[in-house]
């Protein structure tokens, strides 16, 4: 049986809309794809119970809002049953949240598409230590579901998994939904406010949650809207209220998606207009905006530019930019301003903008380097950790979005609350708040003021001009399909060009040389000789006459989606040098496929 499916560490991923059609909003998923559900749940069932050495493992299940969620769950649920899995049902869930809530469970499995378009749909797998299935065990997961797509008894076994749990077995897993889901959003809150501390005592949590309420209490109002994903019944509504900011969501009820998911500048535009009319209607506080992708892991943030008198949306390096800075800064305030942290370290993936190089070294953190694919950077991180390194915060700068630790996902509140930190802790007798700290540390002392805003916090960060992820450029159709070769025909094309382009490039923009860098799930080479890394991400960095690095251009097939990603960075303000490097190493690309 031919799954048609993208398996990759981050998720297995396809379009399970019955039509085929990838903006279907129908609800059926069509018998294949029933078989492929059991098959899921059977490769997993399998895998748990070795994982875990239990008859009987216990698994949180739950999906995002997809319309076809319901039909992929329900067989899920059916055959996890008939596998001897005790299914801990929650249904409609976010991510953070049924990785917060599975900690104290066997694994969880997890139904979502993330930001793919609504008639997708697939699954995350993972253990109870919060996160997905690393590389090496998703590999595992998947040669064990290819083998039994290819079986020649596939579809009979998979009708029978289904068949194997009775009518009224399924029912009773139904009737606890309502019982695990008010433990889940328990389990979600107490959670997020380690993540938001970075203290597991309740006591210190409450001292710093105190103070930033104290801090931000009438100041900040922050809008989302929600485009009926999982977060309409996770925690944000009573959870950002309860500590003093309030809350305007709209499109909030669950499976009402009104438009397109992924949470890109083109559909944050929704959020930038509630702000606005909130502002006209005299809601001057309202100073922050998010907009989550369906299963709320991903938030991007829309702020109120008081210079302009409007809502502006920041690109999603500049979100990831500015977590970065309040994390690190975070760190250095609640350690004290003048103590030497050890090992303060920062993991990102391989097209995250070089501005966080330049964030990490003011602020005294290392920084390290992935694959991309959550899954990557979050085993990154752990490595790193076992290393003996602190590392606070993690995630793709590229697409936005952060990850703080404990958590082993994409949040959108650690994303606000990392603004809200920036805004709310100020400078006392004691001791400077966290954006003084940056000013001070970053050598932009003369830039501080007492009475700052979000617009003087960006004003600050490295300039740089980046390549957007969901840009038309930022994506490529290729035919070759095998792309380690693709990138040994690139090899000599760059070459080439470059030694034609060398005069030029050095005269326009000052790049003098480069170095290629591959990355591989947690590895990265550094002035690799061999491009040819399958499909893992290789960047070409550019430097100046003295070594300073100026610039790179990167390329990877994507994981998740049939298509190939290209992006650039460019140190200073010149969109015109970003325009070119990207156009030029599209055109070598393009000629490499030929």
């Amino acid at each position: 049986m031919n799954h048609n499916m993208i398996l990759s560490a981050s998720g297995w991923r396809k379009v399970f809309a019955e039509t085929l059609n990838e903006e279907d909003t129908t609800p059926h998923i069509g018998e294949d794809n029933k078989i492929l559900c059991a098959l899921i749940a059977q490769t997993f069932a399998e895998y748990i119970k070795n994982k875990t050495g239990k008859e009987n493992p216990e698994v949180v299940v739950a999906r995002d809002t997809r319309p076809t969620g319901k039909e992929i769950s329900e067989i899920i649920l059916y055959s996890l049953a008939s596998c001897g899995i005790k299914n801990i049902f929650i249904d409609i869930a976010s991510a953070p949240e049924i990785m917060a809530f599975a900690r104290n469970f066997d694994g969880f499995l997890y139904i979502s598409a993330s930001h793919n378009p609504v008639g997708h749909n697939g699954i995350k797998f993972g253990l109870s230590d919060g996160g997905v299935v690393p590389g090496e065990e998703a590999a595992i997961l998947k040669k064990s579901f290819e083998e039994k797509c290819i079986a020649e008894n596939a579809a009979l076994n998979a009708k029978e998994l289904i068949l194997g749990t009775s009518q009224k077995e399924y029912e009773a897993i139904l009737k606890s939904v309502k019982k695990n889901k008010k433990a889940s959003l328990k389990a979600y809150t107490s959670f997020i406010k380690e993540v938001i501390t970075s203290k597991k005592e309740t006591s210190q949590q409450k001292k710093i949650l105190n103070f930033l309420k104290k801090s931000s209490k009438g100041k900040i109002a922050v809008v989302c809207d929600m485009n009926g994903s999982a977060r309409c019944v996770s925690i944000d509504k009573k959870f950002i209220p309860s500590n003093k900011i309030t809350l305007y969501s709209f499109n909030d009820a669950a499976g009402d998606i009104k438009h397109a998911i992924i949470p890109e500048p083109e559909n944050l535009v929704h959020c930038s207009a509630y702000m606005e009319k909130l502002q006209k209607d005299g809601i001057k506080n309202a100073i922050l905006g998010y907009m989550p992708d369906c299963d709320g892991d991903r938030g991007n943030i829309v702020f109120w530019n008081e210079e302009k008198n409007k809502a502006e949306i920041l690109m999603a390096q500049e979100v990831f930019a500015l977590c970065v800075l309040s994390e690190l800064t975070f760190e250095h305030w609640k350690n004290g301003e003048d103590t030497d942290i050890k090992k303060l370290a920062v993991a990102v993936n391989c097209p995250t903008s070089m501005r966080i190089d330049e964030i990490c070294r003011s602020l005294k953190a290392d920084l390290f380097r992935a694959e991309v694919g959550e899954a990557n950077v979050v085993n990154l991180a752990r490595e790193k950790r076992k290393e003996g390194y602190n590392v606070r915060i993690f995630g793709e700068g590229s697409n936005g979005g952060n990850i703080t630790y404990p958590s082993a996902v994409r949040d959108p509140l650690a994303s606000i609350f990392a603004l809200v930190k920036l805004l709310s802790i100020r400078d006392t007798k004691k001791q400077k708040g966290l954006f003084h700290i940056w000013c001070s540390m970053s050598g932009q002392e003369n830039l501080y003021k007492e009475n700052f805003t979000l617009k003087d916090i960006i004003r600050t960060l490295p300039a740089y001009v980046t390549t957007g992820v969901s840009e038309s450029r930022a994506i490529l159709k290729v035919k070759a399909e095998d792309k380690g070769l693709l990138k040994e025909k690139f090899k000599s094309i760059f070459e080439k060009s470059f030694e034609e382009k060398r005069s030029d490039l050095k005269n326009k923009y000052g790049i003098d040389c480069y170095k290629c860098i591959t990355t591989n799930g947690t590895k990265e080479i550094q002035n690799a000789e061999n491009w040819n890394n399958g499909n893992g991400g290789l960047k070409i960095k550019f430097f100046s006459e003295t070594d300073d690095p100026l610039a790179f251009i990167w390329m990877r097939p994507s994981g998740t989606e049939p298509v190939f990603r290209v992006m650039c960075d460019v140190k200073g303000t010149n969109s015109n040098e970003e325009h070119e490097l990207l156009s030029w190493l599209t055109q070598m690309i393009e000629h490499a496929d030929s």
